[in-house]
């Protein structure tokens, strides 16, 4: 993963709630900050579960970054002399982060972005079908099921206690409260159409 290429580039690191997206893209650049890499990081300002001003792991791991409230904000704020732009929970992003990010790895700096592959129905959140298509990198994470142990791929989303239909909001920012990893068996999407789950 750390191998040297022309510089600029797009890494997504993506799965499902609890597979350690965030403590991935906090260990990244922790690691090339060793490496005396200049480094920004950014995160969505609605996710404020564990912090408002930076990214955080679900177990605690933490990493400074700008909370903002559109992608826009991010070039304003990338210096010429940043090597490294790492983005968490980039699904919450419009479609302008795309460009965004290709702008920047056409500039020659790595672009790492963490987030969710798809909402609690399954399908394709947001922005990540189009990142995962454009990135040069893809690390896929797991997580364990909690009804089996299996390997999660999937977010089940519960409200109280039982599963969100598919009509409800995508966008409820939560965390164990509300959401569990499940494997593709045990994930549950009531009033989905053409389905009998």
């Amino acid at each position: 993963m750390y191998q040297e290429l022309q510089k600029g580039w797009i890494e997504v690191i993506c799965g499902p709630m609890f597979a350690g997206k965030s403590e991935e893209l906090i260990r990244r650049v922790k690691t090339l900050s060793y490496a005396h890499q200049k480094i920004i990081a950014f995160k969505p300002a609605i996710d404020n579960r564990y912090d408002k001003s930076a990214i955080a792991s679900h177990d605690g791991e933490k990493y400074q970054a700008f909370a903002i409230k559109s992608a826009e904000d991010i070039l304003p704020l990338v210096e010429s002399d940043v090597q490294v732009v790492a983005i968490d929970e980039v699904q919450f992003f419009k479609d302008s982060i795309v460009s965004i990010c290709e702008s920047l790895a056409d500039r020659g700096v790595r672009v790492i972005v963490a987030g969710l592959d798809t909402d609690f129905r399954g399908e394709p959140f947001g922005v990540m079908p189009l990142l995962l298509a454009r990135a040069e990198f893809v690390t896929k994470l797991s997580a364990a099921c909690t009804v089996c142990g299996c390997a999660a791929t999937r977010t089940q989303r519960l409200v109280d206690g039982k599963p969100a239909n598919y009509d409800d909001p995508i966008i409820l920012v939560g965390a164990k409260e509300s959401y569990e990893a499940r494997c593709r068996k045990h994930h549950i999407v009531p009033n989905k159409p053409n389905s009998d789950k």
